[in-house]
């Protein structure tokens, strides 16, 4: 069998601001939040009211339809607000942070030595189970299932997107370690996904898995387009995904019976200053980081995540859930342009031939959040094609899922994606639509509708 893909559909957007593999400081606050918005079709039920005293691994918030897959506090604290929306929504928790954290002990374990139902109870109270997804529909796993495999990805080639080499390092062992226990959730393969530039011996030689190395750009990493690749999703089978980020704490779950819930964050985008690696807990206020260390002539946007797929947050927001990324970039609302795109366009990037933009093979480019165009009926074009490498129409399952055709989605292939997978054809889009919103709001409507 083939153990290595070349992925030419795609494409790599040369936006400035990579971070260079510098580890330059902590980042922490006195104020974490989670946000319930992060876990697609998640019915929250709240297990702690304000003035509670919690440590990190005391859960915050279950799911209604699954009371086992709860949802944990990153720090030890006192619950300080419980912010609800419309009809009682709920929108985040707030944990004040204590100066040093404090650990609820779930016994250090060996996955080796325990069965599947020993890893999935350790994991499931340990509050890591939220970080295994599932296909189809791109939600939290539910743990009564049994996944046909299990694929995790060690790469991102996502704009600006982390080395997964630089923040892997430090932690081989605890990476092996959550490796041996997804190991144990499956009858199946644990697949794992490697770039051809990915050099980390521990992510190279990992044991107990499968390896596919996959060259080409973007979406060369996401999850769903390896799936594709190595072993599609078919109607009436189930596969979980879990990011090689992730499995870390796995590993430390088993290692030192807790997880410690912090990530090694890459700082990206042309209006950030001193880019490079920040150790960030989730849910941290981003407040410290940019302060002082963005461009202040501008009206920026902030991103937790990538340019393609992540969450606008305010300057004072919080890194989300799933984010290893904070990225900076002009809002561009301040930005006025005679005759616009009619100009010759030496420094615009166009992924068509509209600019000049093919003549400058390495230039960076400086990005904006401006939609640059107004909104128009789909157009059949075969540009989402161009840009789109999994063996799928994607404009017609657009369409299909704009009318909530179930028949012509599941013949599309709807079960192996995710809104992520279309974050390009959106990219390119001549008709600016909203199509990771759509692929989302199907996903979540076909679940409803078949489970």
């Amino acid at each position: 069998m083939q153990k290595s893909f070349k992925i030419k559909k795609g494409l790599n957007i040369p936006i400035e601001g990579e971070a260079p593999e510098n580890f330059i400081g902590n980042i922490t606050t006195d104020v974490i939040k989670i946000y319930p918005e992060d876990f697609p079709g998640l019915i929250p039920k709240v297990d702690v009211k304000i003035g509670d005293i919690v440590k990190a691994g005391t859960p915050l918030m279950h799911d209604k339809n699954n009371t086992d897959i709860v949802f944990v506090s990153p720090v030890s604290g006192e619950v300080t607000s419980i912010t609800r929306g419309e009809k009682r929504k709920l929108l985040d928790i707030t944990v004040k942070a204590d100066p040093v954290t404090e650990y609820v002990d779930f016994d250090k374990k060996n996955p080796s030595s325990l069965s599947t139902d020993e890893v999935k109870e350790s994991l499931l109270k340990g509050g890591l189970w939220p970080f295994i997804k599932q296909r189809p529909y791109d939600v939290i796993a539910n743990p009564l299932s049994e996944p046909r495999d299990i694929f995790v990805t060690a790469f991102s080639t996502a704009p600006l997107a982390p080395s997964y080499d630089f923040i892997l390092d430090k932690h081989t062992d605890d990476f092996q370690t959550g490796l041996d226990a997804l190991t144990k959730l499956t009858q199946g393969k644990v697949y794992l996904g490697i770039s051809n530039k990915t050099k980390l011996s521990a992510i190279r030689n990992a044991q107990n898995v499968e390896i596919y190395e996959f060259d080409g750009p973007h979406p060369a990493g996401n999850t769903g387009v390896q799936i594709n690749k190595i072993k599609p999703v078919n109607k009436g089978e189930c596969v979980w995904t879990v990011d090689a980020r992730d499995v870390i704490y796995f590993g430390q779950l088993f290692n030192n019976g807790h997880a410690d819930f912090t990530r090694t964050v890459a700082y990206t985008g042309s209006e950030a200053v001193k880019k490079g690696y920040y150790s960030i807990v989730i849910g941290t206020s981003i407040k410290e980081l940019v302060n002082s260390n963005t461009t202040k002539e501008k009206h920026l946007r902030f991103i937790s995540g990538n340019v393609l797929s992540g969450t606008k947050i305010d300057a004072d927001g919080h890194l989300r859930f799933y984010d290893s990324h904070i990225t900076v970039i002009p809002e561009g609302d301040d930005t006025y342009e005679m005759l616009g795109w009619a100009t010759p366009g030496f420094n615009k990037y166009s992924a068509g031939c509209t600019f000049f933009t093919k003549l400058f093979r390495g230039k960076k480019f400086k990005f904006d959040a401006r939609l640059l165009g107004g909104r128009r009926a789909i157009i059949m074009s075969n540009e989402y094609d161009r840009v789109f490498p999994m063996d799928i129409m994607p404009e017609f399952l657009i369409k299909a899922a704009i009318s909530f055709n179930i028949d012509k989605m599941e013949q599309l292939g709807i079960y192996e994606v995710a809104p992520e997978d279309f974050a390009l054809c959106e990219f390119v889009d001549t008709s600016k639509l909203e199509i990771q919103k759509i692929i989302r709001d199907s996903l979540l409507k076909l679940k409803k509708e078949m489970e």
